[in-house]
């Protein structure tokens, strides 16, 4: 392996970068942020990838959800609350189906940078650079508000920041008491149209909770009721701010991304020979690329083996992205490949991105049903293949968006547009997520007994 550094990946290609017009200003910001203390640290790292490492025995399983792209204007304790209350209502529901710990990765706390499929959007005849993430311009169509202004890198630092801290705050403050989000879980399936179909599960962990009880193991006396780990992940799209967050950890004297527990590369930078691979391929973090229908199995035995070249579980999670009419088609191929070769990897499935579609109103939307579908081929193929489904990767919020049709409320592209806020890609809604969780949960507990 050549040589690396925080900044080596300036010596590669690069896609998906903002052209910043000020350069001197650009490496005073990065200056800053790299005085900065770290977002989070090398030790909760290395927890997360203890735990991801028993994900990849087969002994856990990954619950990754979030935000498509945070918003500076919509930072607040609600919705961040919101949000968290939802991860953590999916997965208790997933724990108990699948009779094994759910690792809880969010896309908080850092998902300001989104790639676009073109550098400019056109709109009226008036063209004008796409809006990247509040990260690095404005989602306002001026000229003013498209321009990348990297003073947004430390807002996005200390939004993150701010984040982060009431997430711990939430994590260890008794909001994540099982008892009390059992009943959050309780009160979704009274009024739920499908709440039969939800029932029983229900039923099983409120009687679980009360045999605890008896025997004496309640919140008093047992901090695994009522306090949780929740691990932060992004997109580490925008290198400048990676690298300026990038330190050597005082006891090991390895390099840790920590601007997020977790990061990942997405479908339109995972090039071989790029920045990005190079820039994650020397960081000590758990780390994930997002994988699309067109992955050649060749390929992709070199991008693991450059990402995880000592192949150790947990390093490196690929996150299927493949729509539900590709998944059968392309999938299993890759599955068995890697399988052949004995990697490694955590498989995780990225329901939403490969089933975006634009509704007759011009409104992007994605149907809860092929993402639905699109889960149970995820499951099915790793029965077939004798390989684990490892995770799911959600775009979602604790909000009541009409941003995804479908549901057991049977959102219609015609209720889209009346809570319709998302700045970027359609997000499942809080009834959708936990809906979607207990779907899920059974096909999660058939992948734990073994059964087809």
């Amino acid at each position: 392996m050549a040589q690396w550094s925080a900044r080596s990946w300036r010596d590669k290609p690069i896609q998906q970068q903002p052209s910043y017009q000020n350069e001197q200003q650009l490496h005073d910001v990065e200056r800053q942020l790299s005085q900065f203390p770290p977002l989070v640290f090398a030790e909760e790292i290395r927890a997360l990838r203890n735990q991801l490492n028993d994900v990849c025995q087969g002994n856990g399983f990954l619950l990754q959800g979030g935000d498509c792209a945070e918003s500076f204007s919509d930072f607040n304790a609600p919705k961040i609350r919101d949000t968290f209350k939802v991860i953590l209502q999916m997965a208790i529901v997933m724990t108990f189906a699948g009779s094994c710990p759910v690792t809880k990765v969010a896309r908080m706390a850092g998902q300001y940078a989104k790639p676009r499929s073109s550098d400019f959007e056109s709109i009226d005849g008036v063209s004008l650079p796409s809006y990247r993430g509040d990260i690095i311009n404005g989602s306002d169509f001026n000229e003013a508000s498209r321009e990348p202004d990297p003073e947004r890198m430390l807002k996005a630092y200390h939004h993150s920041a701010a984040t982060l801290n009431l997430l711990r705050a939430f994590a260890q403050g008794g909001l994540a008491n099982l008892h009390k989000v059992h009943k959050w879980n309780l009160s979704f399936i009274a009024s739920n149209p499908l709440k039969e179909r939800y029932q029983q599960i229900a039923e099983e962990i409120q009687s679980a909770l009360r045999f605890m009880e008896v025997l004496g193991i309640n919140a008093d006396n047992n901090a695994t009721i009522h306090e949780t780990s929740l691990f932060t992940s992004h997109e580490a799209l925008l290198l400048p701010y990676e690298q300026a967050l990038t330190r050597t950890d005082t006891l090991t004297g390895l390099p840790y991304d920590c601007s997020a527990h977790m990061v990942w590369i997405g479908e339109r930078t995972r090039q071989l020979d790029h920045a990005h691979v190079e820039f994650m391929r020397g960081i000590n973090n758990p780390i994930g690329v997002k994988v699309g229908p067109k992955m050649p199995e060749d390929e992709l035995i070199r991008l693991i083996d450059t990402l995880n070249p000592d192949n150790e579980a947990g390093r490196l999670t690929l996150i299927t992205r493949m729509g539900a009419d590709n998944l059968a088609e392309n999938m299993p191929r890759l599955v068995r490949r890697v399988k052949e070769e004995g990697r490694n990897v955590i498989w995780s499935s990225d329901p939403m991105h490969g089933n975006t579609i634009k509704a007759d109103n011009g409104l992007k939307t994605r149907s809860f049903d092929a993402i639905h579908k699109e889960l149970r081929q995820f499951f099915a193929i790793h029965q077939s293949e004798g390989t684990y489904p490892g995770g799911i990767h959600l775009e979602m919020t604790g909000e009541d968006v009409t941003e995804c049709t479908g549901g057991a409320y049977k959102i219609s592209e015609e209720d889209l547009s009346s809570r319709y806020r998302t700045q970027c890609d359609p997000r499942l809604n809080a009834d959708q997520v936990l809906e979607l969780a207990f779907l899920v949960a059974e096909s999660l507990k058939a992948a734990r007994n073994g059964e087809g």
